[in-house]
């Protein structure tokens, strides 16, 4: 029972010392080496697309409202309908108007008849006045009374022009061809003077207004210096499920003050819209093209950033990796387009950065990756 014991402590020193060697062992055995996809870098021609959120707007878009009160009559239109200028859209009841129109008529016609009869006084007086029969005072007197008649038949066709014009307002018309938008009122609403009815929007053509910061508006001025409309900088629409809009259209114009705070200020393009898919109130993305000759571009799955740093694992000539920080100068839809930092022929690790660190000796795999070399690149904001 005693040599048993004796033995514990030996076969305990065994054990550790064997685990310790295997331990040794596998700290002793080198890493496996990943093979991992290399891109070159590489300076090409490109063409960047930049992309701006954009507010449509009809080119005209138009408030329609009552000039008069009364009860709505009729409504001829409904919304999203096609009108043309001069249709008639709404019809107030328009009793009381015609009333005032018919008094101011009549008063006319009463004015116009004592003018006669004062003319015919006149003439009379002007015989006795010859004759010598009544002093020449009468016939002044005769000619005033003539010379406020013809004043009063001045004035009452001044109101029978207003009323006639109230009339008219009973029926509202379209100001011009475009299309209805929402029509708040029922037939039998009271209407009062001034309310809103609808609008009427001309989306023939529509107008895009976006924002570009002082250094972009900078970059347009100098390549657009004359700044015509009709020779405009060409640019490209998404809709708002990211497809592209079937024309194309053109800068025109641009605001004369920027932004405060933001720093930016808005460009105005012209869009053509024979399908009226384009609406006043819509969005979109407007694209600027801005060609590039020698971009050296990086992939962004090459890219890890570190504390607001961006950062790739450059290969060097005996296969191993080193983090580099670079500078980009702009993100592209699956590129970096690199400032400073990286230089034309160096190696980056493609995929599988989160597998590797700094020192490591991989296998490297080259690998040509389309975004690289693809000359349809587009900006992100």
């Amino acid at each position: 029972m005693k040599n048993k014991v004796s033995r514990m402590p030996l076969l305990v020193c065994l054990l550790l010392v064997g685990c310790a060697t295997k331990d040794k062992d596998a700290e002793s055995e080198p890493p496996e080496t990943l093979t991992l996809p290399v891109v070159q870098l590489t300076r090409q021609a490109t063409t960047l697309k930049r992309d701006y959120v954009s507010r449509l707007e009809a080119t005209q878009n138009v408030e329609i409202r009552a000039r008069v009160s009364g009860f709505l009559e009729k409504i001829y239109v409904d919304e999203g309908q096609t009108v043309h200028k001069g249709q008639l859209l709404f019809k107030l009841n328009e009793a009381e108007y015609q009333a005032e129109f018919d008094r101011a008529s009549a008063n006319l016609k009463s004015a116009v008849a004592k003018a006669k009869t004062d003319e015919v006084e006149m003439g009379r007086v002007q015989l006795l006045v010859d004759k010598k029969i009544v002093s020449p005072s009468e016939l002044d007197l005769a000619k005033a009374k003539l010379e406020a008649a013809r004043a009063a038949i001045d004035e009452m066709k001044s109101i029978r022009a207003t009323a006639a014009l109230r009339l008219s307002h009973a029926g509202i018309k379209a100001p011009f061809d475009g299309t209805i938008n929402r029509i708040p009122f029922k037939m039998g609403s009271l209407i009062e003077e001034g309310a809103l009815l609808t609008t009427v929007s001309d989306v023939r053509d529509v107008y895009a207004y976006f924002d570009v910061s002082e250094k972009e508006y900078l970059n347009y001025l100098k390549k657009n210096p004359k700044r015509d409309g009709r020779n405009g900088q060409e640019v490209e629409m998404l809709l708002a499920d990211e497809t592209p809009y079937a024309y194309k259209g053109r800068i025109e114009t641009m605001e004369s003050v920027f932004e405060e705070g933001a720093g930016t200020i808005a460009f105005r393009a012209r869009f053509p819209n024979p399908n009226k898919l384009l609406r006043h109130g819509s969005s979109g993305k407007i694209r600027l093209t801005n060609p590039v000759n020698d971009a050296l571009l990086v992939p962004q799955k090459a890219v890890f950033e570190v504390q607001d740093k961006n950062y790739v694992y450059v290969v060097d000539a005996a296969n191993k990796v080193k983090t580099r920080s670079f500078v980009p100068q702009g993100r592209v839809d699956s590129n970096y387009i690199v400032l400073s930092g990286l230089k034309a022929g160096e190696r980056v690790v493609y995929e599988g950065i989160q597998n590797i660190r700094d020192g490591m000796l991989i296998i490297p795999k080259a690998f040509t990756a389309d975004t690289v070399s693809s000359s349809n690149t587009v900006a992100k904001q």
